[in-house]
């Protein structure tokens, strides 16, 4: 049995979780507004109860070195580029951040043909799917990638977490051809941390290959694991590396110290090293990559779905497996639209009705419809 939570209930929950950590009107709403989209599409690993959890922990919730900081302003530095723009966020919460790039990059997109937005000084932007969904529905091609709070994943042979799990994601304009826009994101470990803490709450077990212990040793139970491996063994450390490159020049340091000013401290260094994460967007305007040249008369439009047709085919669908990336998403919304509400399960209902007790908002599970 799952619980179906109304929108309106589930956004003054997160809202007033978020109001009475101090953080401002605009960037609460926008911090819920994520939430909101991750479980409405069904993503656990990245919802409300992740979000406000990494707060606690890395956040505002560390009182003796935030890693977020409520109210702050980003710094928009001097580019000589014109399409490309460099941020210096101060530890804004990062959803709010994110909205704010995405959109610029949309503008930089429909005057250039494509925008970037670098951003340093960053804290967590939670479930990046839902941004370049956004950007997807208008009608761009979007980019994120972003280095993950901590080092929770070993890289390719070696026995010690020095890498993100460090999220790549991808949307495609593909509405007039499916129905729903193509995304395709994932975490670059086999699984994301969040999914274990998932487990772990649900009581379910890990499938093989996806983490190890506080001995290097594989394991499947969630609540053993220290450390994550990377998915496809060394090609998905290779796309790990990317994101750790990329925020390198734009600016982050080392990535086992970040988020842990404390580990900086107990070093030395915690005066001049940086323990933040770092963020990366772009669009891209279908227009930009139309060189107007499609078979049998087709526009980049229906070439669009020409091609997914042809994936799609010869047998490929009827298996019932075979899917495209954003479709579980796209069903995960169908599945909220029916329900009423978000779904969710009894021991993240449990988990809302202690952080409605924080904002201090009314909340009787008894009332809730059940699925």
């Amino acid at each position: 049995m799952e619980y179906v939570l109304p929108v309106a209930l589930h956004n003054n929950i997160i809202e007033s979780a978020y109001r009475k950590r101090g953080f401002h009107a605009e960037e609460s709403k926008l911090a819920t507004k994520a939430c909101e989209q991750a479980a409405w599409h069904g993503i656990k690993t990245h919802n409300g109860i992740k979000a406000l959890h990494l707060d606690d922990h890395f956040g505002s919730g560390n009182k003796t070195s935030p890693g977020c900081v409520p109210g702050a302003a980003i710094i928009k530095k001097p580019s000589k580029f014109e399409a490309a723009q460099k941020w210096n966020s101060q530890k804004k919460l990062g959803q709010a951040v994110a909205y704010e790039a995405m959109d610029t990059c949309m503008k930089l997109a429909d005057k250039y043909g494509v925008g970037i937005v670098s951003v340093d000084q960053a804290f967590h932007y939670l479930w990046g799917g839902g941004y370049v969904m956004d950007a997807a529905k208008k009608g761009y091609i979007a980019y994120t990638n972003c280095t993950a709070a901590l080092a929770e994943v070993v890289p390719f042979g070696g026995k010690f977490p020095t890498l993100g799990t460090n999220p790549h994601s991808w949307g495609f304009p593909t509405m007039d051809a499916i129905g729903y826009p193509i995304v395709i994101d994932w975490a670059t470990s086999t699984v994301a941390m969040g999914r274990v803490q998932q487990f772990k709450r649900e009581g379910k077990q890990l499938p093989p290959g996806c983490a190890v212990d506080k001995d290097g040793k594989e394991t499947t139970d969630p609540n053993a694991v220290v450390a994550l491996l990377p998915f496809g063994a060394h090609k998905g450390y290779g796309m790990s590396l990317i994101n750790e490159i990329v925020g390198a020049m734009i600016g982050g340091s080392l990535p086992t110290l970040r988020s842990r000013p404390e580990a900086a401290a107990k070093l030395g260094v915690g005066s001049v090293e940086k323990t933040t994460p770092n963020f990366f967007f772009q669009v891209i305007h279908p227009d930009a990559i139309n060189c107007g040249h499609f078979a049998v008369g087709r526009d980049q439009k229906s070439n669009l779905k020409a091609v997914l047709d042809d994936i799609l085919g010869h047998g490929n669908k009827d298996t019932g497996r075979c899917m495209l990336p954003g479709e579980m998403e796209h069903n995960g919304a169908v599945r909220s639209e029916k329900a009423g509400g978000i779904v969710l399960t009894a021991a993240e209902i449990e988990e809302f009705a202690e952080l409605a007790k924080q904002g201090g908002v009314a909340f009787d599970k008894a009332s809730l419809k059940t699925v």
